[in-house]
């Protein structure tokens, strides 16, 4: 299966043009979050990004809550945040949000780990995880070198094993991949991001 995968569009026009036309030829498309900037022009960013036709899976940054993204979301989208869904084919969960609370203020969109930890536990098995946070120790790296990863979600991937996790959040880390166990991470940012998987039989 050929899936598309992004996070951190951030309104970013030309970006959601090279999406949409990357778009044409996937099978799944995966949003892993920030669509808009700071709770505003959300449904501008979802108007962008209006000419991808293929199934899509988003889940809420930071920049966007849950309710809001599920409001702007258009007919070939599904929503998750603590939720899973089986689209395309393919078995889904999803968790948006800052993992662990940000400094950003109380615009920002946050769990803690207690609060993520919850929602994951939910999950018993999946293809992917779509996230919005990355895991503590992969992908999750500032420019200053630190790590500002979740454990919860760290966690949740070393026990559900799926074959890709998909994140963002950090912008440092655009680009940066890993692996636990056997699931691949990867840190998308607003480029195409090709992956070819199969669910898990």
């Amino acid at each position: 299966m050929n899936i598309l995968a992004f996070s951190d569009l951030h309104m970013a026009r030309n970006r959601a043009t090279d999406l949409v036309a990357a778009a044409a030829t996937a099978d799944l498309v995966l949003g892993a979050g920030d669509f808009c900037n700071h709770r505003k022009g959300l449904p501008e960013a979802m108007e962008m990004l209006a000419g991808i036709t293929a199934p899509m899976v988003l889940v809420p940054g930071n920049a966007e809550s849950a309710d809001e993204l599920r409001a702007a979301a258009r007919d070939n989208m599904t929503v998750l945040h603590g939720e899973a869904a089986t689209v395309a084919g393919m078995r889904c969960f999803g968790l948006g949000y800052g993992v662990p609370t940000t400094p950003f203020g109380d615009w920002s969109c946050d769990l803690t780990e207690a609060e993520a930890d919850a929602m994951l536990k939910t999950c018993g098995a999946a293809d992917i995880l779509v996230l919005h946070s990355p895991p503590k120790g992969i992908a999750d790296e500032t420019s200053d070198g630190l790590s500002v990863g979740s454990t919860a979600i760290r966690d949740a991937i070393t026990r559900i094993q799926p074959k890709l996790a998909v994140c963002g959040h950090i912008h440092d880390s655009w680009g940066v991949t890993g692996r636990i166990g056997r699931a691949r991470i990867a840190n998308l940012g607003p480029r195409p991001n090709w992956f070819d998987i199969t669910p898990i039989q």
